[in-house]
């Protein structure tokens, strides 16, 4: 080892003699280094890094065909929707159009009934006051009847004789036996 070390500085200092040597300056060092790492650093890494970009671009294609995929999805569900509205509402207006009809007609038959009913109920009425008129004249009929008959009797009671009053009985009986 010694002698290895030995021949180091033989060389550097035959080196440094000739032209070649070892530059101690920091500055001047700390450039060539540099661009010595960044040499190896690039070409190890090169592989790495390649790879690495490959295999983000690959995801992120991935994720865009994803999302352009959901987009069309999405686009188509919307359709579908949109359609299934206007069925809806197309639907709704025929409902209403139906009730509406439906309203009518059953406002018509409504209005027949009640006018029938009116007619009717001014039918009924007449025919009460008419039976109620027939009925107060047969009252009132035999009321008079009533009367007449008492003043008759009181008349008669009075007026009359025995023997008209006899005579009176026996005609009314010879009517009655000859309506018989």
């Amino acid at each position: 080892m010694e002698t290895m070390g030995t021949l180091i500085l033989l060389t550097a200092a035959t080196a440094e003699e000739a032209g070649f040597g070892l530059n101690f300056s920091i500055l001047d060092t700390n450039l060539i280094n540099l661009a010595i790492v960044l040499g190896v650093v690039v070409y190890l890494a090169r592989n790495f890094l390649g790879k690495t970009l490959t295999e983000r671009r690959s995801q992120i294609e991935i994720a865009i065909q994803d999302a352009e995929k959901r987009k069309q999805e999405a686009s188509a569900a919307l359709a579908n929707q949109q359609q299934k509205l206007a069925q809806a509402k197309t639907e709704a207006a025929r409902i209403k159009a139906e009730a509406e009809a439906s309203a009518q007609a059953a406002r018509a038959e409504i209005m027949a009934q009640s006018v029938q009913d009116i007619e009717r109920l001014k039918a009924s009425a007449a025919q009460d006051l008419n039976s109620q008129q027939e009925r107060v004249m047969t009252e009132l009929r035999q009321r008079v009847a009533a009367l007449a008959l008492e003043k008759v009797e009181a008349q008669l009671n009075s007026g009359l004789s025995a023997d008209t009053q006899k005579q009176l009985v026996d005609r009314s009986i010879a009517m009655m036996g000859g309506a018989s």
